[in-house]
């Protein structure tokens, strides 16, 4: 079977650490943001890292274990 293409998508929002772990960018950042609570803010403003057993479904997109 020819290898598995990876996911451009998915490429392009998340990064693999060096431990193995997946960060992405939390949602709900993009606008309205003066309805929000300063302190919401600060926390959706910072990356964050995927659970564990959704990050396993984005190693295999991203073309497997690195």
């Amino acid at each position: 079977m020819p290898k598995m293409k990876t996911h451009k998508g998915l490429k392009k929002r998340v990064r693999i650490t060096a431990n193995g772990k997946v960060k992405h960018k939390n949602a709900n950042a993009g606008h309205l943001m003066s309805g929000k609570s300063a302190k919401r803010r600060r926390r959706i403003k910072k990356d964050s890292t995927m659970f564990p057993v959704f990050a396993k479904e984005v190693l295999v997109l991203l073309g497997g274990k690195r």
